[in-house]
């Protein structure tokens, strides 16, 4: 059965309610990988991928740009760009005096973006984070400007704060476009930022939530416990912090109601964040098609409402 597609904020944009993390592709996913999970995500129904011009930076001897590339790739090699939302970032440095969101650099990071990509438009166009040297009507002019070219249909933000989010959405006036989707950290351990302060804003703006570190970093799929079960981990940092006591009552709730329900650890903690009616999408990556097929059926799960209390009363 093909997935329920959600409205994507005011956008004309309708996505499934599980967005495909690029993050892995040309790291953890080598080409062959990438391309098998993307035909099984498209053969599923499924249609929104999250990339960056920043991914794989951070890995040693990428100089990023290698998720878009492989997806470019695919998108050509499938002749699927017409079935893809493609939401991708621009900002993060990418070499020297190569960041930020000014007008004549932001212009070339999308440029840059969509020749990897290999299409002559993104579907949603994100500043990956705020640049406090520019102005933000700079920024949004240069949105403007891209959209009217044709070059983006929509602007969108990741990883800005309550109070940046605020002055970005005044600032959209006299025929500026506002950013109408956004990206926040939230997940069931990491709730208070996006709960407390940027979820009245975004639900009252009326703006697409697509949310990262869905699993926080994987602690949420119950396979890390101990220390011992982090050990080696490229993600040995992120895992640590969620290795506390709450953290782990928290997992154990999670893991009392994949057993109740019949589904893994993950597959709950996807289905409570769908569940949320502010966020449109979680954005969940995976390294193969067993993995991916696994997170896919957390949109098949409807948690009970008691099921749902139990988990958000655990914060």
């Amino acid at each position: 059965m093909a997935p329920q597609l959600r409205q994507l904020g005011a956008t004309e944009l309708r996505i499934a309610p599980l967005v495909l993390g690029g993050n892995v592709f040309g790291w953890t996913a080598d080409r062959e990988a990438s391309f098998e999970v993307l035909d099984a995500f498209l053969e599923a129904g499924f249609n929104a991928i999250d990339t960056a011009d920043w991914y794989t930076r951070s890995v040693p001897g990428h100089h990023g740009g290698e998720s878009e590339a492989i997806l470019g790739a695919w998108m050509r090699d499938r002749g699927v760009r017409h079935r893809v939302v493609v939401i991708t970032k621009g900002g993060l440095e990418m070499g020297p005096q190569m960041k930020g969101l000014g007008r004549d650099y932001l212009y070339q990071a999308c440029e840059a973006s969509l020749r990897r990509l290999q299409t002559d438009y993104i579907d949603v166009y994100m500043a990956h984070r705020a640049d406090p040297d520019t102005p933000i009507v700079e920024t949004l002019e240069t949105n403007r400007n891209l959209i009217d070219e044709g070059k983006i249909r929509y602007a969108g933000c990741s990883n800005y704060s309550t109070a940046e989010l605020r002055e970005a959405l005044t600032a959209a006036t006299g025929g500026l476009p506002r950013y109408e989707v956004i990206e926040p950290h939230y997940n069931l351990i990491d709730r208070r930022m996006y709960e407390d302060a940027m979820e009245p804003v975004a639900q009252g703006a009326g703006v697409g939530v697509i949310v990262y570190y869905a699993l926080a970093s994987g602690f949420l799929t119950g396979k890390y416990r101990r220390t011992e079960d982090i050990a080696g981990n490229a993600r040995y940092r992120m895992l640590s912090q969620y290795l506390t006591p709450r953290g782990l009552t928290i997992l154990s709730a999670v893991s009392r109601v994949a057993s109740a329900c019949g589904a893994t650890p993950a597959q709950v903690a996807l289905a409570w964040l769908m569940a949320r009616p502010s966020v449109t999408a979680p954005i969940a990556s995976a390294t193969n098609v067993r993995q991916l097929r696994e997170l896919l059926k957390a949109t098949e799960l409807r948690l009970s409402p008691e099921h749902q209390a139990a988990l958000t009363a655990t914060a």
